[in-house]
């Protein structure tokens, strides 16, 4: 049957979905990349996360106030739709169904697995580690699509379980750190001479990933109640939350073992220095949370994912509007629409498994699919806040240039950084969207 979702999210789960979306995986994944492109240059990795927090919490403060104004179906897509028209707002949510979603979902089912092998002592990219990312991929899925009450009240639950690792590597991490002299020696000591430039475009990109993810709290504004005042809050003091846990947690680290031991450590870094910190039960146990933590992530990415087709056939968009647009009346879930997307998961974790963690299927067209569609968002986001300049005229003069002019230059900035931090990769990605976005076209011709 056909209807609309039910107002069944409060606040608490709205900012809990922002934080729990953003942390839980990209700061574990992403801390030891941030470090290798800095050449164990910590200072300069706190800049990366301090430029890519500064982006995320401006960008989140513009699209706040067009959630203060719009309430329909899916945030993003009905901030495209007012400021640059339908069709626009079709591409945005085509893009973000085909590619975005599904990609960043299929990455975190990986990192997730990824970190239960480091747990388990498996290889990370054998075939314990994919057969675990299906799984986990099938787990997140069946959870939102039979009982989102359930979803929703997993992300709470998850989102206080991943914040105690964080928290106490952040404050036990740094304090031992201190004492110890590891966190000075850390803060005075490169292991390797690279490119200052360079390495801070490479290192703010990775952090896009570890920042990645409040957008999809937008998906729910349907679903949330008293959106128009809700979901601004949720989006900014769930953005400043993430920032400050990130930075401290990255502090702590270094309090735990040096640059040299985190850098060569791989996957397995973040688990040794929280058994150095906590003992290796102790860090065990902690690791466990991490892996919790992973999980919480995915569950919220995977909400996101299970609503972009019916997000498009709400608005009589795309191939088979009629079959997407169907709700179940018992689960109040668009299942049609959570099938398609656990399919287009599954397709993006082929691809992130054989372009990336064996030697590539794919030939020459290989990219990161962890990162560059998150840089595409970025792209895209640009009109959306020109409009804001050109259109709300009732917004006071901070909120209609100042934050949106900020926004663009933080845009421009995640673009040219992905460029210096990719090379010919971002071409072919280019070429793979292209072509998304051509198949799309076919769907879009009479949106007007």
């Amino acid at each position: 049957m056909q209807g609309e979702l039910h107002k069944k999210y409060g606040l608490l789960t709205a900012i809990t979905m922002v934080v729990g979306i953003v942390i839980g995986s990209g700061v574990f994944f992403k801390a030891e990349k941030v470090l290798n492109a800095t050449g164990g240059d910590l200072p300069l990795g706190i800049l990366a996360w301090v430029i890519g927090g500064l982006i995320m919490i401006i960008c989140a403060y513009s699209f706040s106030l067009l959630a203060s104004k719009y309430e329909k179906v899916n945030g993003i897509v009905d901030y495209a739709d007012e400021a640059l028209g339908n069709k626009y707002g079709y591409y945005v949510g085509w893009f973000m169904t085909i590619i975005y979603y599904p990609a960043i979902t299929s990455v975190l089912a990986w990192v997730s697995a990824r970190y239960t092998c480091v747990l388990f002592g498996f290889d990370i990219a054998g075939g314990e580690a994919m057969a675990l990312a299906g799984f986990y991929l099938v787990l997140s899925y069946s959870i939102n699509a039979l009982s989102p009450v359930l979803a929703g009240k997993f992300q709470v639950t998850t989102t206080v379980i991943k914040l105690i690792p964080l928290l106490l590597m952040a404050v036990i991490g740094t304090v031992v750190g201190l004492k110890s002299g590891m966190i000075m020696e850390n803060f005075t000591t490169v292991v390797e001479e690279v490119s200052a430039s360079r390495a801070l475009f490479t290192a703010v990109v990775a952090t896009a990933f570890a920042y990645e993810g409040w957008i999809v709290a937008t998906s729910i504004n349907a679903e949330l109640k008293d959106s128009k005042r809700n979901l601004p809050k949720a989006l900014v003091l769930g953005s400043l939350i993430v920032v400050s846990v990130y930075i401290l947690y990255y502090i702590g680290l270094a309090g735990g073992i040096s640059n040299e031991v985190m850098m060569s450590g791989g996957e397995t870094a973040a688990k040794m220095a929280f058994a150095k910190i906590f003992s290796s039960a102790g860090g065990t146990v902690l690791f466990v949370f991490v892996v919790i933590s992973c999980l919480g992530t995915l569950n919220g990415l995977m909400l996101g994912c299970t609503r972009g087709m019916y997000s498009l056939a709400a608005r009589n968009r795309g191939p088979a509007s009629e079959i997407f647009n169907h709700v179940d009346k018992t689960t109040n879930m668009p299942n049609n629409s959570s099938v398609f997307g656990l399919l287009l998961c599954a397709f993006w974790l082929l691809y992130f498994y054989g372009a990336n963690l064996t030697e590539s299927w794919f030939g020459p067209v290989v990219f990161d699919s962890s990162e560059l569609p998150i840089v595409t968002i970025y792209a895209l986001y640009i009109p959306i806040f020109m409009m804001i300049i050109k259109k709300e005229k009732e917004f006071n003069p901070f909120n209609r240039y100042v934050m949106p002019i900020l926004s663009i230059l933080g845009c421009i900035f995640m673009m040219v950084a992905a460029v210096f931090a990719h090379g010919i990769a971002v071409a072919w990605y280019l070429l793979i969207f292209a072509l998304v976005m051509i198949w799309g076209s076919f769907y879009g011709k009479g949106i007007k």
